[in-house]
């Protein structure tokens, strides 16, 4: 069909309605730009949307909001975040975890707590590893005195640290929750990443909206609209259409062109590279399956007390790769939704247990339906057995069963399917953009693949992108 040109064209064209491209949106429509986010599916939110089985909602990509710090707390990613996109605090009705802890060892007999008070972890550090808590504090020092945006480069997280330390396990202990909540390298991550993250988890904190991620999407949806920013769902673009190194417009499924005088995209830096013309070769990435139980009580109840994150490994040292079987079941996240405090008399009418690890998505693309649907089952269990060794033991050892209502999993294809992230990646390639430049002058990447991490950092991504490329650039 023969590209349809647009009458009416945009200051900016946004690819995908998730976070960072609608805050993004947000912020360039409250200085006037005509702005028009396309999203090839029919709900926002991208890797930290919702889905519905049965009446029931399920959060995608939301474990926790991390980067959550108490009111009046200045300079931060989360007052930032609302200043520029002019949302009041209590509009995402954030409400703090109870407690998470890092358990390495085959039944988790080596333990670091922490809290959204920093000072829980510290302690926890003197305790265990008393002859490395002046380099954790070093550590820590750095990570107060580096710019929100990160800071050290691509240089590896590892060699830094120990600079520092020099105990291996707790090196391992300190990267698994911040690779797990946001690295795509395998067995490290940028140095900058890991200010960013350490910031994110340990210096700030965890939180949680009572309704999970769909009310932070109503806030922002509800902004985009309230500035007069325009939205196109299930309207997926088919390629970028350039003359001389710049974008002209996009091309759409439908074979429509709609012009714009800057594009964002927010899918992913090989997702974008593949709609210039480039090759779809996302290199290798990282990809995880998460399981879900939802239970007919609270999991406090079934004798699992008030975790709410427990990040979990039990080998000697901390393997974070791709793993050579479907799924590598030695470390993964366990979460427990219930567990934030949601305030007196407010609870999750139902109990969850998610539990998310590694896996290899090859193993898992193109495999018959049949078979798929046969080893998810055969996976389910043996995730949740490996996680449940690291929790209290149950009595009667079948009370997980008994108070199952109902379950889902999800893999890196069932990831890649519903958000068109090349391989199921949900921390996108391992080679950032932090500057969010592409081959074409006037495309720009916001989210994952520019560097920052998180759902607060996803906002903020698109909030930095569009002030440095659209706000301050000079007239086309």
């Amino acid at each position: 069909m023969p590209a349809q040109p647009s009458s009416a064209p945009y200051d900016v064209a946004i690819i995908g309605a998730g976070l960072s491209g609608l805050a993004a949106g947000i912020r360039l429509a409250h200085f006037g730009k005509r702005v028009c986010i396309f999203e090839r599916h029919n709900a926002p939110g991208g890797l930290n949307s919702f889905y519905s089985i049965g009446g029931r909602k399920f959060d995608v990509g939301l474990h926790a909001v991390t980067n959550f710090v108490p009111e009046g707390v200045k300079g931060t990613p989360l007052g930032k975040i609302l200043r520029q996109l002019r949302i009041d605090r209590e509009e995402f009705a954030l409400c703090p975890q109870k407690g998470s802890r890092v358990a390495f060892g085959p039944a988790g007999e080596s333990v670091l707590r922490f809290s959204n008070d920093f000072a829980l972890l510290e302690s926890e550090v003197a305790a265990r590893f008393p002859r490395q808590v002046d380099g954790f504090r070093r550590i820590a020092a750095y990570v107060r005195e580096t710019p929100l945006s990160g800071g050290g480069g691509a240089f590896s997280a590892r060699a830094f640290i120990r600079e520092h330390v020099d105990d291996p396990l707790l090196e391992d202990m300190l990267l698994c929750p911040l690779m797990f909540y946001g690295s795509a390298r395998e067995d490290d991550m940028d140095q900058g990443q890991f200010a960013i993250m350490f910031r994110a988890l340990f210096l700030e904190g965890f939180a949680r909206p009572l309704e999970g991620v769909r009310v932070m999407m109503r806030v922002l949806l509800d902004k985009y609209r309230a500035a007069g920013g325009e939205r196109r769902m299930k309207c997926g673009v088919r390629s970028i259409a350039s003359r001389e190194g710049r974008a002209t417009g996009l091309i759409l499924d439908s074979g429509e062109e709609v012009q714009a005088a800057q594009i964002l995209s927010s899918i992913g830096a090989p997702e974008t590279g593949a709609l210039m013309g480039g090759p779809r070769r996302p290199g290798r990435t990282l990809g995880y399956v998460e399981t879900i139980s939802v239970l007919d009580r609270q999991p406090a109840a079934l004798g699992w007390g008030d975790d709410t994150i427990v990040f979990f490994n039990d080998s000697a040292r901390f393997s974070y790769r791709d793993p050579d079987a479907q799924v590598d079941t030695r470390s993964g996240i366990i979460c427990f939704p219930n567990n934030f405090q949601y305030g007196e008399g407010r609870s999750l009418p139902e109990g969850f247990f998610r539990v998310t690890c590694l896996a290899n998505y090859e193993r898992w693309a193109s495999l018959p339906s049949e078979t798929y649907q046969a080893d998810k089952a055969r996976w389910f269990e043996a995730i949740q057995a490996s996680a449940r060794r690291f929790l209290p033991r149950l009595d009667p050892p079948d009370a997980l069963s008994r108070a199952t209502v109902t379950t889902d999993m999800f893999t890196p294809t069932t990831v890649e399917k519903f958000t068109g992230h090349f391989r199921g990646a949900i921390y996108g390639s391992p080679e950032k953009h932090p500057d969010g430049r592409t081959p074409l002058s006037n495309v720009f990447l916001c989210g994952t693949d520019q560097g920052m991490l998180g759902i607060v950092g996803s906002m903020l991504s698109g909030i930095s992108v569009a002030n440095q490329h659209v706000l301050k650039a000079p007239p086309a």
